[in-house]
């Protein structure tokens, strides 16, 4: 089993991967442990680095890779995973980040996480306006152009 999740920040991806984690027993890969750099607020890694950390977590059996990052979505087509789109709409991704728990492996803490709040809202609400690889325009290009099992979730659970 593998399957890649691509969506907004908070659309449910993370949410939905750790479920499936569960129940198929497959480890689950968020894409911003490998796009950004560890312990180091908003500095990227370079593209060769988190392609190679992509291949390797690709390279076992099962997986499941969770993030907005459609270069490395797209990247991991080569294993032919099933494509999940969540796409459930900006209010429930701006509620979903406003009432999202402390992320640790994210934020050293809570405080840290909420004060970048404001700007993660601002993040989630130019989703369907801006260009880009975490654009609404370039998943929704992805999700056309693949070719795989794909399915795209538009309601919550």
């Amino acid at each position: 089993m593998r399957i890649a999740i691509l969506g907004n920040s908070g659309s449910g991806k993370s949410t939905l991967a750790h479920k499936l984690s569960l129940e198929k027993g497959a480890a689950v890969l968020d894409l911003d442990t490998i796009y950004w750099q560890q312990n180091v607020i908003a500095v990227k890694r370079s593209v060769a680095a988190a392609r190679d950390d992509l291949d390797r977590f690709c390279s076992r059996d099962g997986w499941i890779v969770e993030g907005c990052y459609g270069d490395l979505i797209e990247r991991a087509f080569h294993w032919r995973p099933e494509l999940i789109f969540l796409n459930p709409g900006k209010s429930v991704c701006l509620a979903n980040c406003s009432n999202r728990p402390w992320e640790p492996h994210k934020y050293a803490s809570q405080g840290e996480q909420d004060s970048r709040a404001e700007a993660l809202l601002s993040w989630v609400s130019e989703y369907y306006t801006r260009d880009g690889e975490m654009s609404f325009a370039r998943h929704r290009e992805l999700f056309i152009a693949y070719d795989g099992p794909k399915r795209e979730i538009t309601q919550q659970e």
